[in-house]
């Protein structure tokens, strides 16, 4: 017996709370679009997570320490995406996608900042990723990276989007029941 057998349904959406999500979710990515400082107000949140990433990751060397922020500011998401993808949770996991992607954007400005470390950071002189691209022989291609980084981030919040359209719209339909 497959493992998706042994999962219920997913749990419905209202078309009213769907669209509230939805509108929500493009008013944020029009936000992010439009921003040009690299750090939205959900980073707020974000940074927290990332900070303590150091922390975790902290007793397993000096590269994966340094790489800990980065690991932590994703790992959580995921976790969460996990949980409520398991509990069959349509808003939450679309939720829990749509940050993991939220992440890339952030994670790609401090990427493209590598070379030139204008934005502020906490708790150090020097950016992750300057540490990490310098060890890694590929500082010269931060922009590079972290453009790509960014790109991926809104195709992945589209894509989560997408889903929870899909959802919303499947949901909306009428049953079928089978003839017993």
């Amino acid at each position: 017996m497959p493992l998706f057998e042994e999962f219920p349904d997913w749990k419905p959406v209202s078309r009213l709370a769907g669209i509230s999500w939805l509108v929500f979710y493009l008013l944020f990515l029009l936000y992010a679009a439009a921003d040009h400082s690299g750090f939205l107000v959900i980073d707020y949140a974000n940074l927290i997570i990332h900070e303590g990433g150091h922390m975790v990751f902290a007793p397993f060397g000096y590269t994966i320490t340094i790489l800990g922020g980065t690991l932590g500011e994703l790992i959580v998401p995921f976790l969460c995406f996990c949980y409520f993808w398991w509990n069959r949770e349509t808003t939450a996991v679309a939720f829990c996608s749509f940050w993991f992607f939220e992440n890339f954007l952030y994670i790609g400005a401090y990427m493209s900042d590598a070379r030139t470390s204008a934005m502020p950071l906490v708790g150090s002189e020097e950016s992750d990723w300057t540490i990490l691209f310098t060890q890694w022989h590929v500082l010269a291609r931060d922009q590079q990276i972290g453009h790509t980084m960014r790109d991926l981030g809104f195709l992945g919040m589209l894509a989560a989007l997408s889903w929870l359209s899909y959802r919303i719209y499947s949901d909306a339909q009428p049953k079928s029941h089978a003839l017993s």
